[in-house]
């Protein structure tokens, strides 16, 4: 390690800046949003500080200072780094002089002439994280960062404060020092730390300020927490980065039959899969099977994630499982989940709502006949509204029958997304009086019904008008 990683204080003094050009705003900007206090000198005297200022934007400006000066001559009296851009021999002379001076001093994209490098940086509040490459590859180091910050939760820097504001308090009450640690561990890694990077603050707040004994809390057993998540339609690059996180840290996970096996590969190894789904003909386990290995996986103290396709909160029972937890005590998070229709539009380039043809979307489940034939289709009749049908393969007949008796037209376009995203997904289109017909042709689901004038705009549509064209001079040429 040739490079010491250190982290300088801002409100100890000025940044001198010195130059002008891409390298040197780069910098400005960074500076001032981590709050510094910049003495500018601008090496390019045919822009007034003025209109500098103005384009800084009020508030970096109230923070620059900007000098039109020899920055050669320049008071460095209190200064805490010198940084200069700017090709030529101006870099080698700033650095000469911030070294005679004994202020470290980083002469961009110029080692040789520094004393310390800038890292990529990985801002989170109260968190920091600093990548470098010893100066021999920033863009290596911009990478890692990008990984980094695809890894950290948004509000890691949150509970680095909500723990920070609290520490003497509870050092005053744990004597112990190894006990202190065990005590953050606990709340770090259990429900009050999840409650925190949910954006539950007051419920974290209100969970600390229960703990009438921390040295017992430190000693005993683990709390557990379960993550309600949503898996998506299928394609393992579609999940949330928050989702990813929550595979990563589950001892269990209970999820659905229609998780692909993709998605089950970015559970960590050695946690627990469970298979509680349920599909057509298939009952599974049960809902209330499942509430119950959940609230004891989390009294057990294990952190259990519940894994649902698409999304928890459509169609997936979500809200019964939340209302379960609650009444148990048990605390718990939702992470969303791209639901299986937006997931099977995207893939298919059906615009689910298009201006002046569909204004509104409907979202309706009708995984058995019986069930389509109570809905009021009286109310899907509006042309200008997207129909999307969960679960309605063995229902077509039954929708069809439904929308065309309450007058929607038979020629509405309408599309069967069948296994939408995944590697062997097929989609066919036509028209709602041909609705049977098409849903038999996709062989098996999970399939997402799409009703509606949209469906014309899609990529599947264009490739059958093609085929049809096709077909067509084909005929006419014999």
């Amino acid at each position: 390690m040739r490079f010491l990683p250190v982290f300088l204080d801002l409100r100890a003094g000025p940044i001198i800046l010195v130059g002008d050009g891409e390298l040197a705003l780069a910098k400005l900007r960074v500076l001032t949003a981590a709050g510094a206090h910049i003495r500018w000198y601008a090496t390019d005297k045919s822009i007034s500080p003025s209109d500098r200022l103005a384009a800084l934007g009020a508030d970096a400006a109230r923070q620059v200072e900007i000098l039109l000066d020899d920055p050669l001559a320049a008071d460095l009296h209190g200064a805490i780094a010198v940084l200069s851009a700017g090709a030529g021999e101006i870099g080698p002379a700033v650095s000469a002089w911030a070294r005679a001076h004994g202020i470290p001093v980083n002469v961009m994209d110029d080692l040789a002439h520094s004393t310390f490098i800038s890292p990529a940086i990985v801002d989170r509040g109260d968190v920091i994280v600093a990548v470098g490459t010893n100066g021999t590859s920033p863009v290596v180091a911009r990478r890692l960062r990008e990984r980094i910050e695809a890894m950290l939760p948004a509000r890691i820097g949150d509970l680095a404060g909500f723990i920070g504001q609290r520490r003497k308090e509870f050092h005053a009450r744990i004597a112990d020092f190894p006990l202190r640690r065990r005590f953050w561990e606990r709340v770090i890694d259990g429900p009050i730390g999840e409650l925190v990077l949910a954006g539950k603050t007051r419920e974290a707040e209100a969970a600390l300020e229960a703990i009438d004994n921390p040295s017992a809390f430190a000693e005993g057993p683990a709390k557990g927490f379960v993550t309600l998540v949503g898996a998506g339609p299928g394609d393992p690059d579609l999940l949330t980065i928050k989702a990813l996180r929550a595979l990563q840290d589950a001892d269990v996970v209970f999820y659905d039959e229609l998780v692909s096996p993709e998605i089950l590969d970015r559970v960590r190894r050695d946690a627990s899969r469970v298979l509680v789904g349920r599909r057509i003909g298939n009952p599974g386990i049960g809902q209330d099977a499942i509430n119950h290995f959940l609230i004891e996986a989390a009294q057990s103290g294990k952190r259990a994630v519940r894994l649902k396709g698409g999304d928890p909160f459509i169609f997936g029972r979500g809200g019964e499982e939340i209302e379960v937890l609650r009444k148990a005590g048990v605390a718990y998070a939702v992470v969303p989940g791209i639901t299986a229709g937006i997931g099977a539009a995207a893939a298919s380039e059906v615009p689910l709502t298009f201006r002046h043809e569909a204004l509104r979307i409907t979202l309706l489940t009708a995984h058995k006949a019986k069930d389509a034939e109570v809905v009021d289709w009286s109310a899907l009749t509006d042309t200008k509204m997207t129909v999307v049908v969960y679960m309605g393969m063995t229902a077509a007949p039954a929708i069809r029958a439904g929308l065309l008796a309450a007058g929607r037209p038979p020629q509405t376009p309408v599309g069967v997304f069948a296994r939408a995203t995944r590697p062997d997904a097929k989609s066919v289109v036509g028209t709602l009086d041909e609705l049977p017909a098409l849903a038999a042709q996709v062989d098996r689901g999970p399939a997402i019904l799409i009703i509606g004038d949209v469906v014309a705009h899609s990529a599947p549509w264009r490739d059958a008008g093609l085929k049809h064209l096709l077909s067509t001079l084909e005929m006419a040429a014999e």
